[in-house]
């Protein structure tokens, strides 16, 4: 379903490709951009927080052929239908307004024959010459389906929740959000959509799921990652240390000695829950090298380099690099 400023954004502008691009190629646009902007490696940064939500609002839309195929109409147009948005509790962010409140589509369609071509191409064509439905004289057709967006907090995503959305001059609406629904899902509500105009069951409710990244965790399938620093001296010797996770509490991790940055240290079944089964919390080591030393610090770790010899961690990789 169109948002509200669609007409005001060029999602193609905003992922750098010609409307014409395929979905490898609007994929691998948008997996470069991601990559750049993720506020994993843009910590504090404001700007490129909001770029990232930007990006990945333009590949919500364009990725979806149906939202694309609506919004290139709409953008070809100029003008036309604009839905109402609303942010509700728990996070949520959708476009129902207009959609349930019984708007141009559905109160205007025996007024203007104008309206009639337009959302008759827009939506499948249900609507012939003179606003009369196909689907008359068939028996009872069900009813349209629609589509919407809604923005999750990470941890609603993973945990689950019911929330209730505003319809617009209607009753609210109840979704229930399954445990681990995960970004980019689809969410169908059976029988929440357009009702019938020929006395058949309503359509349904498509939601497209976007969840807000975490400030420590990311998902892979079933597991949660996350980057613990260590120091050097606990890489060397080994150490345990405390990793956090996604329910607050600690679990003691134990660093074998000679850690290096890059190896992963799982914990079993702390990932994400779902019927489908539950995954691991999956920690990946960063060797994290000190910024100031003090002269005594210093002057220690020449000697360690020193009693260390001549050995270069490099020596391997440039052999292969040769062959």
């Amino acid at each position: 379903m169109a948002s509200n400023d669609w007409f005001d954004k060029d999602f193609y502008a905003v992922l750098g490709v010609p409307k014409t691009a395929s979905e490898a190629e609007l994929k691998k646009a948008y997996r470069k951009l991601a990559r750049q902007y993720h506020p994993d490696s843009n910590a504090g940064d404001t700007a490129a927080e909001a770029r990232f939500k930007e990006i990945s609002e333009a590949y919500s839309v364009l990725s979806d052929p149906s939202e694309r195929a609506e919004y290139d109409q709409l953008r070809a147009m100029g003008s036309g239908a604009r839905f109402t948005a609303g942010g509700q509790p728990g996070g949520f962010e959708d476009v129902f307004g207009g959609m349930f409140g019984g708007g141009a589509p559905g109160g205007r369609r025996a007024q203007s024959a104008g309206f009639e071509d337009i959302f008759g191409s827009m939506f499948g064509g249900q609507f012939g010459a003179g606003g009369a439905s196909a689907g008359f004289g068939r028996g009872p057709q069900k009813g349209r389906d629609q589509t919407a967006q809604v923005t999750l907090d990470f941890l609603t995503a993973i945990h689950g929740d019911t929330v209730q959305l505003e319809r617009e001059g209607g009753r609210p609406l109840t979704v229930k959000i399954p445990p681990g629904v995960a970004d980019g899902q689809k969410i169908r509500l059976r029988g929440k959509g357009e009702a019938s105009m020929t006395g058949g069951e309503p359509g349904d409710l498509v939601l497209s799921v976007t969840v807000r990244p975490h400030a420590v965790f990311s998902r892979d399938g079933l597991d949660l990652r996350l980057d613990v620093p260590v120091t050097f001296h606990e890489a060397a010797l080994g150490a345990t240390i405390e990793v956090p996770t996604l329910g607050g509490e600690t679990v003691r991790l134990k660093v074998a000695p000679g850690t290096p940055s890059g190896r992963v240290l799982r914990v079993k079944g702390r990932g994400v829950t779902t019927p489908k089964g539950t995954g691991d919390l999956l920690a990946t080591v960063q060797v994290a090298v000190p910024g100031n030393l003090s002269a005594d610090a210093r002057k220690k770790l020449e000697a360690f380099a020193k009693a260390l010899g001549d050995e270069n961690p490099r020596d391997d990789l440039l052999a292969r690099a040769r062959g």
